[in-house]
């Protein structure tokens, strides 16, 4: 029999790829390209099975995956539903195409939960939203020591605002730029370029203004769109969407991947904190246990993320000399300054990302400033 623990360990893969998978899983996946496959190991394997709920407890899950019934994160999150009801957590689980609804609808009560990019969670959780600031974090390796730190009880508390809770950040990959034409290789050459920018984050238009370039507005519906079909020459995405949302297309024989993280994405896992508590009272103590589980399996996700660069063919790779991307960092750090004096971004999490990169490279010159 599936024991209730396989239903914690898939939720460590639900939101991998929160805007970017597509495609059902096949048996005939690798399991470090098949989430279920792999989870479900990671669940036969361990000895550590969490207590099923006292007695079952139903909740409505709103999941946002634009390919629809048939994207993967809707398949794997399928078979969560299943081994949820063993843990007596009974999923009635809603699938959207548009985020925004899914946002409208977790605030108006008709989702208990709710998975959504991290950039739209931000209006729940200012200060966990605002961990997807430009240049956040260098590598995957920083991004586990950010998670390590958010699992500390002392810190954790930042994830409830009222009666919105965080209960998940999840990776989905470092954010590239995808170019049509490889010659649009540093800032200077993209002004006059046509960036994607989403139409519901002002944000991002102000700095592609800034820049010189055009934004193209667009939702996450039609943001590979624009790119593919030549509406725009610059597109910035995870290694997750290359494939399935067929950016090949927008690359052409005459583009490239430009390899430098803008930034490290992630996706939010939310809880209507006033309607799930009074249907599971020790759901803070079971949010920190999962925490604590789901730590030592970070290295899985990452894997799969790694996966995904690879998969990105050799020879569309455009690497930058050192020196570029010093003074790429340190723009990224002037544009993520500017947006938390102004409001954009939290200065508690941006202290907390300060305190991971020094952590690992103490020596860089912001290591010695206090404006973060």
């Amino acid at each position: 029999m599936k024991t209730p623990s396989r239903f914690l360990r898939l939720w460590l893969a639900l939101l991998i790829g929160t805007q970017l998978l597509a495609g059902p899983a096949t048996a005939a996946d690798a399991p470090a390209k098949n989430p279920a496959a792999a989870i479900a190991k990671i669940a036969h394997d361990s000895k550590k099975v969490p207590k099923p709920l006292p007695k079952p407890v139903n909740i409505r899950f709103c999941l946002f995956d634009p390919m629809g019934p048939n994207g993967k994160i809707s398949q794997t999150t399928r078979e969560l539903v299943k081994l949820a009801a063993e843990w007596n957590l009974l999923v009635d689980l809603r699938i959207y195409t548009d985020e925004r609804v899914v946002a409208e609808d977790f605030k108006a009560g008709q989702c208990e939960a709710a998975a959504i990019s991290t950039l739209r969670a931000k209006q729940f959780n200012f200060t966990v939203g605002s961990v997807d600031a430009p240049g956040n974090l260098r590598n995957y390796d920083e991004m586990k020591s950010l998670l390590t730190m958010l699992s500390n009880p002392a810190i954790s508390s930042l994830a409830i605002n009222g009666r919105y809770q965080v209960a998940a950040i999840v990776p989905i990959g470092a954010i590239f730029v995808f170019v049509n034409d490889r010659r649009i290789n540093s800032l200077e050459k993209a002004a006059g370029k046509r960036v994607v920018v989403l139409e519901w984050e002002p944000t991002q238009a102000k700095m592609i203004s800034g820049i010189g370039a055009q934004p193209v507005p667009a939702d996450f519906s039609t943001y590979a769109g624009k790119f593919n079909n030549g509406q725009a020459d610059i597109i910035a995405a995870p290694a997750l969407g290359y494939k399935p949302l067929e950016l090949h297309k927008g690359v052409g024989t005459k583009g490239g991947v430009i390899r430098f993280p803008l930034l490290q994405a992630t996706a939010t896992v939310l809880i209507r904190r006033d309607l799930v508590l009074p249907k599971i009272p020790d759901m803070d103590a079971r949010l920190q246990q999962l925490r604590q589980f789901a730590l030592p399996h970070l290295d899985v996700l990452f894997g799969w993320l790694k996966e995904a660069e690879k998969e990105i063919p050799r020879q569309l790779w455009i690497d930058l000399a050192p020196a570029d991307q010093v003074k790429y960092y340190q723009m990224l750090r002037e544009a993520r300054l500017h947006l938390m004096k102004d409001g954009v971004y939290d200065p508690v999490m941006m202290s907390l990302l300060k305190r991971v990169r020094c952590k690992h490279v103490p020596g860089d010159a912001e290591c010695g400033m206090y404006d973060e």
